[in-house]
């Protein structure tokens, strides 16, 4: 479909519904906090030079382009965006009530527990606090909550593990501090991660981004019709690059 463009940046249309558009969102643009720059300013900027576009998503002009969900501005992928308020709420409660099914793709530091090729699911299951955190207390700080996240190992390299991740629960940069805690840091967090392997890629690898996309969605797109995932096409060149050149 359509990308949608910003100087050399490149946002690919995933998909358009009455009332709703998904994104492949690039690491490193913000979804909503940088009013004219922001991922929500450029799509509604493509839509409207897009007639046929603004035709299928029928904008309601005073509500715009909202975000469903959160993604971090450093993380890759997917993300659902309402243009009326009736499909606002109606996603809004599918991801309230834990409906929705998100997987993401990440290239963690070392070598997990598991052997590759094992197709068996993990639980990470270390309780987290609202509040952040950072990288010497990646829990935060504050009463701590049930927190869980899935993972499986896809395949190893010499220096890192590419892992296939769904978190269970919704706390705040939860795939981060759970893979951090784990020992297995997300490639490249300057948060969470050691800054002197982020300044080394940066040096090294001209890697300057979180190793962190959200690859699909699966979640009802209209009433009384079964799931249907939305899916970016493809893992980012750079990560994909960064985890073949240390095989």
């Amino acid at each position: 479909m359509t990308p949608i463009e910003r100087e050399s940046i490149q946002i690919p249309v995933i998909a358009v519904g009455k009332g709703w558009m998904a994104v492949d969102k690039p690491s490193g643009i913000t979804v909503h906090n940088q009013p004219g720059r922001d991922l929500c300013a450029l799509v509604s900027r493509l839509i409207q030079k897009k007639s046929e576009i603004r035709r299928q998503m029928d904008v309601d002009p005073d509500f715009g382009v909202n975000p469903v969900h959160r993604l971090d501005k450093e993380t890759s992928g997917v993300i659902l965006l309402a243009a009326d308020p009736k499909t606002f709420r109606f996603f809004s409660k599918q991801f309230e009530s834990r409906q929705v099914k998100k997987r993401y793709v990440g290239v963690l530091h070392g070598r997990l527990d598991k052997s590759e090729g094992d197709d068996s699911w993990g639980t990470w299951g270390w309780p987290l606090a609202k509040t952040a955190g950072g990288r010497r207390h990646p829990q935060g700080s504050g009463r701590r909550l049930p927190s869980e996240t899935r993972y499986r190992i896809l395949h190893c390299s010499g220096r890192y593990t590419l892992v296939e991740m769904e978190p269970l629960t919704g706390r705040k940069h939860q795939i981060r501090r759970h893979a951090k805690i784990s020992g297995h840091p997300v490639v490249g967090d300057a948060r969470y991660g050691s800054t002197r392997s982020v300044n080394y890629l940066r040096r090294n690898f001209d890697f300057d981004r979180l190793a962190l996309h959200a690859r699909a969605l699966t979640l009802n797109l209209a009433e009384e019709k079964a799931p249907e995932t939305l899916e970016t096409p493809e893992i980012p060149q750079a990560m994909t690059a960064l985890f073949e050149n240390n095989l």
